[in-house]
């Protein structure tokens, strides 16, 4: 008897059909960070919340000089552990030391939860590319797929320049024309032959 593969959505997005149950992720996009037998960790990346880098900072103790950096959003990302924070951000060259507590996806990006990576920003040492996060998205084992069994969400390979380079309001609908098709022909009715 065969024994069914499964999948590893790591370094995807997944994209909340219209009609998403759960209100919580309503709208979202997701970047899974990892995707193992023990479940998924994904950061949403399109909910900003009324907290600017620069109050994150300072309630860290840190001073934070680049303007562009301090009034970057801070976002929700996602329901778990939401005062702890987290920094998703391009990989370090080759030769530079990771950060602590680094977790590296493959397809050239890093998430990052220890406080050095704060403190590099600050410094102008850091990423260049940053998006941090107060809480994370987590599914246990077995939950994510039952709930693309149910129609709840759509994946498609990420897309760094969706984090980094596009407005907030438009990473949905840019992460739906990934899969090359247009936003407004979702529905939530789910399909069957």
């Amino acid at each position: 008897m065969a024994t069914a593969s499964r999948i590893d959505l790591t370094n995807q997005f997944l994209i909340a059909m219209p009609g998403m149950a759960d209100e919580t992720f309503e709208g979202s996009v997701v970047y899974l960070c990892e995707h193992t037998e023990r479940g998924a960790l994904g950061l949403v990346i399109n909910k900003p919340i009324d907290i600017k880098l620069k109050n994150l900072f300072e309630k860290v103790e840190l001073r934070l000089d680049c303007e562009e950096l301090a009034e970057q959003s801070v976002f929700f990302g996602g329901p778990v552990q939401t005062e702890r924070g987290f920094v998703l951000h391009e990989k370090r060259s080759e030769g530079l030391a990771q950060y602590n507590s680094t977790l590296s996806i493959p397809g050239g990006l890093e998430m990052t939860t220890s406080k050095d990576v704060l403190e590099a920003l600050a410094e102008g040492s850091g990423p260049p590319r940053v998006l941090v996060t107060l809480g994370y998205s987590g599914w246990r084992a077995g939950q994510l797929e039952e709930e693309l069994g149910r129609n709840g969400w759509l994946t498609v390979d990420a897309d760094p320049a969706v984090i980094f380079d596009t407005p907030v309001k438009l990473r949905y609908g840019r992460a739906v024309a990934l899969l090359g098709i247009d936003p407004g022909m979702l529905s939530q009715e789910a399909g069957h032959a």
